[in-house]
C-alpha cells in the first residue's frame, strides 16, 4: 500500500503541534506501508525513518502573493506528484486542496488530519487579510469531499460537525495525538535551566507555545500577576502572530518584570533536550488555550513529570485528568468562533487559583507529574496510534 503524505510542516521546519504529529506519524507508518511525504519548504534529506521525503517551495512568480495564494500554489505543485499513491493524506488546510485535487485527477480517496478549523479561529483574518477567505474555503471544499477525516480528539470531532454541518458524522474518526516516551524523559539536572536564567530552588510556572490568539497568552500573564511572589513565570513563546499581539503581550510581560523576580522570556525554539531540562524542573505547567484540539505540548509536558493546569477547552480534558494529573480550569466561552471567555476576569482568576494551588505543593505537584508521565506512557504511545490511522485507511479502501 502506497500512502502519500502532504503536510506544510515537517523536519526540519516545524513549529506547532500539527508538524509534531506528522512527524511521529510518519517515522512509524513508514514501518507498516510505502510511504511518501510531500512537504513544503526547502529541500531536506530524502530519506525520513523510511520515509521518502519531497519538498516543494513556493512558486517563484507567486513569490509576493497573498500567502494563502502562495500556499495553493504550492499545493499545485504537489498534486501531479500523488500519481500512483493508493490513498493521499492532507494535514492542516494548507495541505487541503493538494489532497482534495489528488483525489480528483488521480481517482484515490483523501483523508485529512483535522488538527485545527478556520471558523474557530477568525482572528486570522488579522493575519491573513483576504486570505483567511481563502483558507476557509479551502478547508470546507476538502472536509465535505473527504473519504474520511480523522479527528485529534473526541472535543474536536464535535466541534468538525458543527462547523462543518454537511459533513456526514459516520466519516469522522477520533484518532488522538501521541508522544514518543522514549525521547520525552525527565531530566533532573539543571545546567541548562541554570544557564537560561532559571533558579532550580524557586517554584515555576511554564508555559510553552506560539503566541496566537487561540493559546491565550495574555490571560497567563494577568494570571502571573496573582502568582505568589517566590513562583518564577517561564515562558517559551514563539513570535506573535499579529503585531497587535505582540504589543499586548510585550506590555504584558514588561508590567510583570517591573512587579516581580523570575519572569523569564525565551524567545526563541528550544532544542528538546533543553526544553525537556526546562518541563522537567516546572512545578506547573500552565496551558491557558481558549482554543485547542488537543494540545501535543500537554504530553510532552507530562511525560516530562509536570503537573499540568490548562484550560477545560477542546480535547483538553481528554488529555489532562483533573486532580490526577493536573488541574483543569473551567472555560465558559462566546459562541462567535473566538473562544473568548465570557467572563475574562473570572477565568484570570480561576487559573491564577488553580496555579497556586499547585505551585503551593509542590510534593502534590510531584504526585500529579507521575501520574501524567504513566498515563502518557499507557495511552498515547504513537504505534498504538499508527494501527488505528491504518483502519482509517483500510476502511475507506475497501
Amino acid at each position: 500500500m502506497r500512502i502519500d503524505i502532504v503536510t506544510k510542516e515537517f523536519p526540519p521546519e516545524i513549529y506547532g503541534g500539527a508538524g509534531v504529529h506528522v512527524a511521529e506519524l510518519s517515522r512509524v507508518l513508514a514501518q507498516h506501508v510505502d510511504l511518501q511525504v510531500r512537504a513544503f519548504g526547502a529541500p531536506r534529506d530524502a530519506d525520513y525513518h523510511g520515509a521518502a521525503v519531497t519538498s516543494y517551495s513556493v512558486p517563484e512568480d507567486l513569490g509576493s502573493a497573498n500567502a494563502a495564494v502562495q500556499t495553493l500554489g504550492v499545493d499545485l505543485r504537489i498534486v501531479p506528484d500523488v500519481a500512483g499513491a493508493d490513498l493521499v493524506h492532507s494535514h492542516t488546510w494548507y495541505a487541503n486542496m493538494a489532497g482534495h485535487l489528488a483525489s480528483l485527477l488521480h481517482g484515490i480517496p483523501h483523508v485529512l488530519s483535522a488538527h485545527s478549523l478556520e471558523p474557530l479561529r477568525p482572528w486570522k483574518a488579522e493575519q491573513l487579510g483576504g486570505g483567511y477567505a481563502l483558507s476557509s474555503w479551502v478547508e470546507k471544499t476538502a472536509y465535505e469531499a473527504a473519504a474520511a477525516i480523522i479527528a485529534v480528539s473526541e472535543g474536536m470531532r464535535q466541534d468538525i460537525l458543527r462547523s462543518y454541518p454537511e459533513v456526514d458524522p459516520e466519516k469522522v474518526k477520533v484518532v488522538h495525538n501521541g508522544i514518543d516516551v522514549s525521547l520525552w524523559n525527565r531530566d533532573e539536572n539543571d545546567d541548562v535551566i541554570r544557564t537560561l536564567g532559571i533558579d532550580p530552588a524557586r517554584p515555576s510556572v511554564v508555559f510553552v507555545g506560539r503566541n496566537t490568539r487561540q493559546k491565550g497568552v495574555p490571560y497567563l500573564l494577568r494570571a502571573a500577576a496573582k502568582l505568589p511572589a517566590d513562583v518564577q513565570l517561564v515562558l517559551c513563546l514563539g513570535a506573535a502572530d499579529t503585531p497587535e499581539l505582540a504589543a499586548e503581550t510585550a506590555r504584558l510581560i514588561e508590567e510583570l518584570q517591573s512587579q516581580r523576580s523570575g519572569v523569564v522570556l525565551i524567545e526563541r525554539m528550544l532544542p528538546r533536550n533543553e526544553l525537556i531540562q526546562v518541563l522537567s524542573h516546572a512545578t506547573a505547567f500552565a496551558c491557558p488555550s481558549i482554543y485547542e484540539p488537543l494540545g501535543i505540548v500537554n504530553l510532552e509536558a507530562m511525560a516530562c513529570g509536570a503537573a499540568v493546569v490548562a484550560s477545560a477547552t477542546g480535547g483538553i480534558p481528554e488529555v489532562v485528568n483533573h486532580r490526577e494529573t493536573g488541574l483543569l480550569v473551567e472555560l465558559e466561552q462566546v459562541t462567535d468562533g473566538t473562544g473568548t471567555p465570557l467572563d475574562p476576569e473570572k477565568f484570570v482568576t480561576e487559573f491564577a487559583a488553580a496555579l497556586t494551588e499547585v505551585v503551593s505543593d509542590p510534593s502534590r505537584a510531584r504526585e500529579m507529574g507521575r501520574a501524567g508521565r504513566k498515563r502518557a506512557e499507557e495511552h498515547f504511545s504513537w504505534e498504538s496510534i499508527t494501527q488505528t490511522t491504518l483502519d482509517v485507511y483500510r476502511s475507506v479502501l475497501k
